[in-house]
């Protein structure tokens, strides 16, 4: 009964409606302001889709201004040749200018959750703390340059530099409502064929980072509660081999080709 009164309603008014269109309004009326003249609103612009250029310069702009970030993440490395897929989670903490730490959690054992390894910069070295085999590998920064697709993260790399920009419209990767940026670099590079960044687009936060090699193997971030209000203590960012908890560690010169270990897979 309802569904049928205003169904009658509606027809009334589309039917009123249409009359008062097509009758003329006497001269009369309108000057008693019965049939007052309304201006015609134009419906709110749709707004425009960033550009990939736009979205890269969000990205660089959301890095540059914020002072420091912690989150949890995922890393799922994909080995193409082998077939082989390795998940590790951690918690990275990045900090301007060039300073970072990305921690990563051995398997839980008997409900435990301890610390597998941690990749530390201070902006002037490189560690690998490898807890498991009590070892640390250090590298002078000087003569190992991060890839542009770390530094962004922490204000100093520019995208823009070295790479290409593209939005994906249908991406394997994101889900709904995200920007996916795909980024070729300018000059070929072992590193990376493609790096891609799924984009917040309220505030172009990276979500996820993928980056794929010159031999097709992925590295897959995902990135979770990001958190760029606490402060981190410059402490988190240094190691001392002469620490009690690292004193038995065997301390290896990165840069010395003879002493190095197998390359590890990093950030």
């Amino acid at each position: 009964m309802v569904r049928t009164f205003a169904l009658t309603l509606s027809s009334i008014a589309l039917v009123a409606s249409t009359a008062a269109l097509a009758a003329p309004v006497p001269a009369t009326a309108a000057r008693a302001g019965l049939f007052p003249q309304v201006a015609q609103t134009a419906p709110p612009p749709v707004a425009a889709e960033p550009t990939a250029d736009e979205v890269m310069a969000g990205v660089q702009r959301f890095y540059a201004e914020v002072g420091q970030v912690t989150a949890k993440f995922r890393q799922e490395v994909v080995n193409a040749t082998f077939g082989r897929n390795d998940t590790s989670d951690g918690v990275v903490y990045l900090k301007k200018p060039g300073s970072m730490r990305w921690q990563y959690f051995a398997k839980k054992r008997r409900g435990k959750v301890t610390r597998a390894k941690d990749f530390i910069s201070n902006g002037r070295e490189l560690y690998l703390v490898d807890y498991e085999n009590r070892q640390i590998v250090k590298k002078d920064l000087k003569k190992n340059l991060l890839p542009t697709a770390v530094t962004f993260l922490h204000g100093t790399g520019e995208l823009g530099a070295e790479f290409m920009p593209a939005l994906e419209q249908k991406s394997a990767y994101g889900g709904k409502g995200d920007l996916v940026l795909r980024l070729l670099p300018k000059v070929p590079s072992a590193q990376y064929k493609t790096l891609h960044l799924v984009v917040d687009p309220s505030n172009y936060r990276v979500k996820e980072s993928i980056l794929v090699d010159a031999a097709g193997n992925r590295n897959h971030f995902r990135f979770y509660e990001p958190d760029v209000v606490a402060p981190i203590p410059d402490s988190r960012f240094q190691v001392d081999p002469k620490h009690s908890a690292l004193r038995s560690f065997r301390l290896i010169d990165g840069d010395d080709a003879s002493a190095a270990p197998r390359s590890q897979p990093s950030p």
